[in-house]
């Protein structure tokens, strides 16, 4: 068996340390005669599981006593309706940021169920950059909400906005890949398939504060309150998800934790970054000062190429590398669980691929 380097966005690569875990682990999990993922969610055995990922989770991150860790169903595009039915009613304003595809999804599913104030939308200049702070229309709302890192266009802030309002971040592509100041935010939420675990698995980290806020309306399966108050075991939880989440966690850990892992990721993009910069042949379209570590779009100098490219690139064994259908060209998500390795590879492909085309 010959693994490839995955560039994918997500679904994306896992820890190959991890997965290896879980295949050994796969028939028979620590003398249960059976699967972890064959377990009861009421037994001892997963009320462990359960507790040992959200106590690693904690440490990882920094959580505070004062907020709630939840594991979720559904993935961050479930959390798009659960943010206002949780912090707002539908006569209340909320404020949003859009700087990329998911903002915008977000913005349009939130104003379902809140007057939704689009603060800035970086359409204007193609996602390419982040709203100038002076040009925004604050509203005051109940909160604001925006995405850190825009996974499509490889948009990604540098600091934390300063506004008034609870601080909601859609972390879905940059959770766990650095540390981060937890208190600066009323809510986080992440869909698992990027930094985190395998898809269909969300978590959210709220403030116990802003819990018990949610309208009567809102489905039991989207209150957070509902969820901290059941240990995330309303009802059966996505068990095989959560133990391979844990073991994630686990991994991260023995690596020394987010600042290490935070340490990786720089290295990792400013190589690919460095090599793009460095060729007349390759280009990033993305504002310097707000390139993702995380998701690297880059386009060729003739996109006649970029189906030549992709299929040499995949023959080569580095796979994924098709960039969104609303973007073009390529683009490679260097998560966690993509080596230096696999950068190093893909740097030395495209010096092959410019000699022969460029």
């Amino acid at each position: 068996m010959s693994r490839v380097y995955n560039f994918c966005a997500g679904p994306a690569a896992l820890p190959e340390a991890v997965l290896t875990r879980a295949q050994e682990e796969l028939l028979e999990w620590q003398g249960q005669g059976a699967s972890v993922m064959e377990l009861s969610h009421r037994s001892k055995a997963f009320i462990d599981v359960m507790e040992q990922a959200e106590s690693r989770l904690r440490r990882l991150l920094g959580v505070p006593d004062d907020y709630a860790v939840l594991f979720q169903q559904g993935g961050a595009s479930q959390q798009f309706a659960a943010v206002p039915l949780n912090l707002s009613s539908d006569t209340d304003s909320a404020d949003y940021l859009v700087t990329g595809q998911w903002s915008k999804k977000a913005l349009a599913e939130g104003a379902r169920f809140v007057n939704a104030n689009c603060v800035a939308d970086g359409a204007e200049d193609n996602f390419m950059s982040i709203p100038p702070r002076d040009g925004w229309s604050l509203g005051g709302g109940r909160y604001f909400h925006y995405c850190p890192n825009e996974t499509i266009g490889g948009l990604e802030f540098s600091d934390v906005p300063a506004v008034d309002s609870p601080l909601v971040a859609d972390m879905s592509s940059t959770l766990l890949s650095r540390p981060v100041d937890v208190t600066q935010f009323g809510v986080i939420y992440a869909g698992a398939q990027k930094n985190i675990g395998p898809a269909g698995l969300a978590l959210v980290v709220v403030q116990k504060e802003l819990l018990g806020q949610a309208r009567s309306s809102c489905p039991a399966m989207l209150n957070w309150e509902t969820a901290a108050t059941n240990g995330s075991m309303y009802n059966t939880p996505p068990t095989f998800a959560v133990y391979l989440t844990g073991l994630v966690f686990e991994w991260l850990e023995s690596l020394g934790g987010l600042e290490v892992m935070g340490a990786i990721n720089a290295r990792k993009a400013a190589r690919l970054y460095g090599h793009i910069d460095n060729s007349d042949f390759y280009s990033n379209p993305v504002s310097k000062s707000a390139r993702s570590w995380m998701n690297v779009p880059f386009t060729l100098a003739d996109s006649a190429l970029d189906k030549v490219f992709l299929d040499e690139a995949e023959q080569a064994g580095l796979t994924n590398l098709k960039g969104h259908r609303s973007v073009g060209g390529m683009r490679a998500s260097i998560y966690n669980a993509v080596p230096e390795a696999a950068v190093e590879a893909l740097c030395t492909f495209m010096s092959e691929f410019e000699q022969r085309y460029g």
